[in-house]
């Protein structure tokens, strides 16, 4: 028998993404084709027999490439993304190479190990208890799922009702409550609790996103039972914060549960210039943060947290008779809904142990600094206005010329390929979009970006679209 040779391809992928790395800075932001072009290129008859390994990394990588979004580059502004710090993007390599099940310390004590040291810095970085419970999810979405499924079980359990056992068919109803502007994940997940999504009352905000606390004292006054509040550390439009003092001091005399989701914002906490804006966050009882956005870790890493380890291992604990568990140690699936995971820790405690606590200060501080700088340069267009105070890393944009103009606006940056940026609906209007949130994003990027956001708005005017 021929020994497998466990390398194939891996040099031929390490070619291609070297290839796209370095070209990063200067490719078109946006992509230059659709899934359509994509599917033309790698599709076909499912292949009745095996193909080179190098020859697939090949094809791979080249009908790939038209559809690739630079979206880990410099100048993409959309959304909330950021670009993997190196250590990051090599740990994470590692990471498939090792092929670790790190669902339990019998299959991994690396595993294990990896996530209780990086759980223990995530903490301390975010100014958070160190007793905390802490597991890596995918993303926002699971953070919160998990977050909430905590909340679920806590309160639910003070009014004497076991919902992991008995589910919710009978239970006293779980009293929701978050602010207008919440983001639609959390919806998301009251939907996948079986709380349902519309069932939150939303408690009104103020002119940047932040909860009223007057408003939401009056909302829980009104009722009894068992109550979850969902908090904002970060809006996804204005980067507004919550007023966590006085929110968690309304929780306090209601006994209600507080989540914070903290996807992005969260990390203002890391860095002395921002971090009075979460004040109070850290008397919550529940926490949900991205790695991939702020850190800057690959897709695939966030955290969910809670302040009741318990609780937390309560709602996600997993067992049965034939899995191996070691007394005393940290079996990582207790903290996430999946069993079968990769080790997602691992970039995070490479980007941590890289950039340390005055690199991911510095980071916040300088994409911060940039946004109000894109503010300034973007909202100089004659007759724009700048919607948000910039208080964080998010930046809205109003031009003249009402829905239409903007929409005509955002399409022909996106069009452009200096930069990318998206629209949103603002207050009923649309508006342009803008988040900084890159390692590698530089002043000469912000600038030249605002140089090419100015040019695209001329042209729309003088073209009438």
């Amino acid at each position: 028998m021929t020994t497998p040779d466990r390398t194939a391809g891996l040099h031929t992928a390490a070619r291609h993404a070297q290839t796209f790395l370095a070209g990063l800075g200067e490719r078109p932001v946006g992509s230059r084709v659709t899934a359509a072009d994509v599917r033309a290129a790698l599709g076909g008859p499912l292949p009745e027999h095996g193909q080179d390994a190098d020859f697939v990394i090949d094809a791979l990588a080249e009908g790939a490439d038209p559809g690739l979004v630079a979206s880990a580059g410099p100048r993409h502004f959309g959304f909330v993304v950021g670009g993997a710090v190196p250590a990051a993007l090599a740990a994470d390599w590692l990471v498939s190479a090792w092929d670790q099940c790190a669902a339990f310390h019998a299959l991994s004590p690396a595993g294990a190990a990896i996530e209780e040291i990086t759980a223990g810095w995530l903490l301390e970085l975010l100014g958070l208890p160190g007793s905390a419970g802490v597991g890596f999810v995918t993303g926002g979405q699971g953070a919160n799922t998990t977050c909430l499924a905590a909340a679920r079980h806590a309160v639910l359990a003070r009014a004497g009702w076991d919902v992991e056992r008995d589910g919710l068919i009978g239970a006293p109803r779980v009293r929701l409550l978050c602010g207008e502007e919440a983001h639609a994940t959390i919806h998301t997940a009251l939907r996948l609790l079986g709380l349902g999504a519309a069932t939150a009352q939303r408690i009104p905000a103020d002119a940047q996103g932040r909860m009223q606390p007057g408003a939401l004292e009056a909302a829980l006054s009104a009722g009894d039972g068992p109550a979850i509040v969902c908090a904002q550390a970060g809006n996804v439009a204005t980067g507004a914060f919550d007023p966590f003092e006085a929110v968690a001091d309304i929780c306090a005399a209601h006994d209600a549960w507080l989540h914070v989701d903290g996807a992005f914002g969260l990390w203002a906490a890391a860095a002395p210039s921002t971090r009075h804006l979460t004040e109070g966050v850290q008397r919550a009882d529940s926490w949900a943060v991205d790695a991939h956005k702020w850190l800057n870790v690959p897709y695939d890493c966030a955290a969910a947290i809670v302040r009741d380890a318990g609780a937390h291992q309560a709602a996600m604990g997993l067992s049965g008779p034939y899995l191996v568990t070691d007394p005393g140690q940290r079996d990582n699936t207790n903290f996430v809904p999946e069993s079968s995971r990769r080790a997602r820790a691992v970039p995070v405690y490479a980007a941590i142990r890289a950039l340390g606590r005055s690199g991911i200060a510095e980071l916040v501080d300088r994409n911060c600094a940039q946004a109000r700088r894109l503010a300034d340069r973007v909202g100089a267009i004659p007759g724009a206005a700048v919607l948000n105070d910039v208080v964080l890393n998010q930046v809205l944009v109003r031009l003249p010329g009402g829905d239409d103009a903007n929409r005509a606006a955002v399409a022909a940056v996106q069009r452009d390929g200096t930069c990318w940026l998206g629209g949103t609906t603002w207050r009923g209007d649309y508006v342009l979009r803008l988040s900084v949130s890159n390692w590698a994003t530089t002043d000469a990027d912000i600038d030249r970006s605002a140089e090419a956001i100015i040019a695209a708005v001329d042209r729309t005017v003088r073209s009438g679209r």
